[in-house]
């Protein structure tokens, strides 16, 4: 069973996500769906998934607080970061964190969600 993490305050954005998961995933699966990041650091580990997508802008604590306070020992998840944000700095982030797997922006996640899962 494959555990998948979704953590979006957006929750248009974050059911689109989980529909191009369920149509481009061949395994069976589980989705966790988080609408704050802080309830999400309190349950990842008892969870142990292998994806996780993660939104940057949200109340509270933000994607990047969410990412540097993992121990990335524990879970061996792959992190994919899930924005609409166009800022260079964000992307620059990703590819110097060594936590997250890529960025992958909203507008084109089905596109994205298909590569991921492409078997």
């Amino acid at each position: 069973m494959i555990n998948i993490v979704l953590i979006d305050d957006d929750v248009v954005s974050s059911f689109v996500t989980e529909k191009f998961i369920q149509r481009h995933i061949q395994q069976p699966f589980r989705v966790f769906k988080f609408s704050s990041a802080a309830d999400a650091l309190k349950e990842i580990y008892a969870i142990n998934p292998n994806y996780m997508f993660v939104d940057l802008l949200m109340p509270q604590m933000t994607g990047w607080d969410f990412i540097e306070n993992l121990d990335s020992v524990a879970l061996k998840s792959e992190i994919y970061v899930l924005s609409s944000s166009v800022d260079e700095r964000d992307i620059e982030r990703v590819d110097e964190s060594g936590k997250v797997v890529r960025f992958l922006p909203k507008q084109h996640v089905q596109k994205s969600i298909r590569e991921i899962f492409s078997c």
